[in-house]
């Protein structure tokens, strides 16, 4: 949590559920960019 929320910032959303969703989609657009930004390796022969 502390990754994704940096000091300053909040959620915008105010019920419960909605603030889940909020973290969901922070989340799986941390992992994309992580995702690309992982260099593929490939053994040369």
């Amino acid at each position: 949590m502390n990754c994704l929320k940096l000091r300053g910032q909040g959620l915008m959303a105010k019920t419960f559920d909605r603030q889940v969703a909020e973290m969901h989609i922070r989340i799986a657009a941390m992992n994309r960019f992580t995702a690309l930004g992982t260099p593929v390796t490939l053994p040369v022969a």
